[in-house]
């Protein structure tokens, strides 16, 4: 069965590469998959070694701090660490003096690929990343709750969604926009991204949508069909997301030079939604040909969200003689393989 080639991808405002962008070992969709916790491993390492010493009150002498920290208090250690950071958390943010600027109110990304979620911080070109800080949130749809995402705060950064990051290079020159590798259809959602700079702080919102484009094709891919005999054609369309999706039929002749869209004998059943939460649809065309119809051209026309041009299939009608009966006709159904102009 040959089946229409997947499509080209969308505009690059949803890639990036990490290795290039993110310190760290790079983290590829299949690791994140398989639950890697790489990243979350390195930062629980880093918190630990910025451990300071105590002392022994009028003893004089110091004694290595602990081998693990609580994470609930490690924050405290570390504003009390760095003095920059601790105007920062005491000195509560106010708004409207910052800006951050998002990619409108929504941005797609392909299933499985790396996004970028654009986050920039208006009117600053050299930022001191050491006095500020950035949390991302995720919140789903259906849910009032939101997810702490990632955070930064002084070169020190926490990561809960694995294989998150924001750019030190980047946000020096005040991009802070997250990237993400590898996302799943469960992590559509709001991304909210809050930007503090003392004494001021930004928050910006963005719709993240993952979409999954259809992989389409006809069959059978030929067939002897008799004058006025009937002959079922199936075009389906599989492991699609979101279920939005448009199947229509159109035919060229002679007569008529032109692609025509018809619906008679076509059938379209309703979607059926796959265990991995994708979707399938399936549509028939019935034919029963007759001499007018030699050398028509039919074409399955697919559209879907995730497509730049719609996925177009198309087969033939070829009137030939039989060997057996001169007074019987046969037809061919020969598929004519589609490339867009």
């Amino acid at each position: 069965m040959q089946g229409a080639q997947p499509p080209a991808r969308l505009p690059a405002r949803g890639s990036f590469t990490r290795s290039e962008e993110c310190e760290g070992t790079p983290l590829n969709s299949a690791e994140y998959q398989r639950g890697h916790k790489g990243p979350e491993v390195r930062f629980a390492a880093q918190v630990v070694r910025a451990a300071p010493a105590f002392s022994d009150a009028g003893s004089g002498s110091s004694r290595p701090g602990p081998r693990t920290i609580d994470m609930e208090h490690w924050w405290l250690l570390l504003l009390l660490s760095r003095p920059q950071l601790l105007a920062l958390w005491l000195w509560p943010p106010s708004a409207g003096f910052l800006q951050v600027e998002m990619a409108g109110e929504t941005q797609t990304v392909l299933l499985n690929d790396n996004a970028t979620i654009i986050c920039k911080v208006q009117g600053y070109h050299h930022l001191d990343i050491t006095i500020m800080g950035i949390t991302w949130f995720w919140k789903h749809r259906v849910s009032a709750t939101e997810v702490k995402v990632f955070e930064f705060f002084g070169d020190h950064q926490m990561t809960v969604r694995p294989g998150a990051c924001v750019s030190p290079w980047r946000l020096k020159r005040g991009d802070a926009s997250l990237q993400l590798p590898g996302v799943q259809l469960r992590e559509a959602g709001e991304y909210r991204c809050e930007v503090v700079i003392t004494p001021h702080k930004a928050v910006g919102r963005v719709q993240l949508e993952v979409v999954a484009y259809p992989v389409s094709s006809l069959f059978p891919e030929q067939a002897m069909v008799k004058e006025n005999e009937e002959q079922l054609i199936l075009c389906m369309a599989s492991g699609f997301y979101p279920t939005n999706i448009t199947v229509t039929w159109k035919k060229w002749t002679q007569k008529d030079p032109q692609y025509v869209e018809f619906s008679e004998g076509v059938f379209t059943n309703y979607t059926t939604k796959n265990e991995d939460g994708m979707f399938n649809v399936s549509s028939f065309l019935m034919l029963k040909p007759s001499l007018e119809d030699n050398m028509t051209v039919y074409q399955c026309v697919v559209w879907h969200e995730s497509l730049p041009t719609p996925q177009r299939l198309n087969f033939s009608l070829t009137l030939i003689e039989s060997e057996k009966s001169p007074c019987t006709l046969k037809y061919y159904i020969k598929q004519i393989p589609y490339s867009p102009s």
